[in-house]
């Protein structure tokens, strides 16, 4: 990332604000498989009575990214990082997909308009309105 990017460009990583605190006031406490970076703060800094705790994203800043356990410790949910326990995600707990809306990849139900063109007729009680 570009020194322009870096001071401006809050969604493609950090900017040089943030870095210059994190390097002042945090300290890292792990690392997710996808190389975010989660810290704290070192001095046990609260806001509304929680210590401060961010995340530096390796890439795009996209929330959706940071896998359920990291989440949960981000929230104050749990006070023991994953990575200082054995963490096992729960079944229903999935890995990360990214947003493919606006994109060929995108979710498209049976229906829809960029599948085959034609969406069903109506049954049960719609009635589609007429002009009259």
């Amino acid at each position: 990332m570009g020194l322009f990017s870096e001071i401006f460009i809050w969604w493609q990583g950090q900017t040089m604000g943030t870095r210059f605190y994190t390097w002042r006031k945090g300290k890292q406490v792990g690392e997710d498989d996808q190389g975010n970076r989660y810290y704290e703060a070192r001095d046990g800094r609260q806001i509304g009575g929680f210590t401060r705790r961010w995340v530096i994203y390796n890439g795009e800043a996209e929330a959706s990214r940071i896998p359920p356990g990291w989440h949960g410790w981000l929230h104050h949910r749990s006070d023991v990082p994953p990575s200082e326990e054995d963490y096992t995600p729960r079944e229903w707990q999935k890995p990360h997909q990214p947003n493919w809306t606006g994109t060929p990849r995108a979710y498209r139900p049976k229906g829809s308009l960029h599948v085959d063109g034609q969406r069903p007729r109506a049954t049960g009680d719609y009635e589609a309105w007429q002009p009259e």
